[in-house]
């Protein structure tokens, strides 16, 4: 399999297969493809595999693309401003990624729903509940939120983040919330009330945008109907 990454904030990546390869979107997410890609949707892993990436911001459904032939090619486009990403995952090794993050992959990579390990994190972390965990073994392509930064963290060593600026991190990274220190802090700081602390060792990737912070941006500008 071979692939480029291509366009700036808007990227797409189209990705080469050999006979018989193939790949996995959420239904949808092909944007373009050669006429001997086939396509075959279904819910893949069974219902309450595909319920659980229903609720983790992916679709019920699953589309599986095969290449009939050499050099086939297929484009998966992403669906907001930002950066996609490759992560090879190899076995003993798992990824968690926000919400809504997975663009395609593998078949020999699965796709799964999981839940914050703790009450606040659910609450507080920007990310929500359910965030998206990547395992097996093969190549994912996941969409992140504006321009990516990763950091390797040795044990024990700790990062701050502002909440939802988490993209996607090792599992053996743990992940958890603090409160903001100081009254004055907590009323103009700007950073809200409290942040991510991820803990070593492992990767974690930042991104420098958010979904929500682009929309509160954009809400003063948007026309409003007073009817």
């Amino acid at each position: 399999m071979k692939y480029e990454i291509f366009g700036d904030m808007l990227p797409a990546v189209e990705i080469e297969l050999d006979a018989n390869e193939s790949i996995y979107t959420q239904s949808g997410g092909m944007t373009w493809m050669s006429e001997s890609v086939s396509m075959e949707t279904n819910i893949k892993g069974g219902f309450m595999k595909g319920l659980g990436r229903a609720f983790s911001g992916d679709s019920l459904f699953m589309a599986t693309y095969t290449a009939q032939q050499p050099s086939s090619k297929i484009t998966v486009s992403s669906t907001f401003p930002g950066t996609i990403l490759p992560v090879e995952i190899n076995e003993g090794k798992s990824y968690i990624c926000q919400k809504g993050a997975f663009l395609c992959a593998q078949p020999t990579v699965d796709l799964q729903a999981v839940f914050t390990k703790t009450f606040g994190g659910g609450v507080f972390g920007g990310e929500g509940f359910i965030l998206q965990k990547l395992s097996g073994c093969g190549l994912v392509f996941v969409e992140l939120d504006g321009s990516v930064r990763r950091i390797d963290l040795a044990p024990g060593e700790k990062i701050k983040v502002d909440t939802g600026n988490v993209a996607l991190f090792e599992e053996s990274v743990s992940y958890n919330i603090e409160t903001v220190k100081g009254f004055k802090n907590i009323l103009f700081g700007g950073e809200g009330l409290f942040l991510t602390t991820l803990t070593g060792p492992g990767s974690v990737w930042l991104q420098t945008m958010t979904v929500a912070n682009l929309a509160s941006r954009l809400v003063p500008f948007l026309p409003y109907n007073n009817k």
